[in-house]
């Protein structure tokens, strides 16, 4: 297959895991930062993280990924409330999850970095979860 043909069949899945891994990248460098000032504030560390990574997303998502043309006020509004709110309930997932898995045991330090090995594990069940949030509800044509 041709290789643009086949970027353009592609584009928007390809686009958002290139975001998606660049919002986890947001992330992490947040949490890593912040843990380094506040060590064992995993709950407020991982709340930072993800406000700064959500804030992140929604201009990549709306401009590149899905390429949204709402326009006016009540469009782009209510499109904003329906992307942080469906980034909320699994904001809830990336904040807690990552606590619970550290205290059942998946505690082990990745770059020197406390807990990041929780942290990995989720990111990717959130990406995954975000995509399809995204395109069936938030972004739909």
């Amino acid at each position: 297959m041709n290789p643009i043909k086949l970027y353009q069949k592609y584009r928007e899945v390809a686009s958002y895991l290139f975001f998606g891994i660049a919002t986890t990248f947001v992330n992490w460098a947040i949490y890593a930062i912040t843990i380094k000032i506040w060590p064992g504030a995993l709950t407020f560390c991982n709340t930072l993280s993800w406000l700064g990574a959500v804030i992140f997303a929604y201009i990549v998502n709306k401009i590149i990924v899905f390429q949204s043309q709402k326009s006016g006020v009540w469009a782009i509004l209510k499109e904003m409330v329906l992307f942080f709110g469906t980034r909320g309930v699994t904001g809830l997932v990336e904040i807690f999850l990552p606590v619970l898995l550290y205290r059942i045991g998946m505690d082990q330090e990745i770059l020197g970095i406390e807990g990041f090995l929780s942290k990995v594990v989720v990111s990717v069940i959130i990406i995954v979860s975000n995509f399809f949030l995204s395109k069936f509800f938030v972004f739909k044509k």
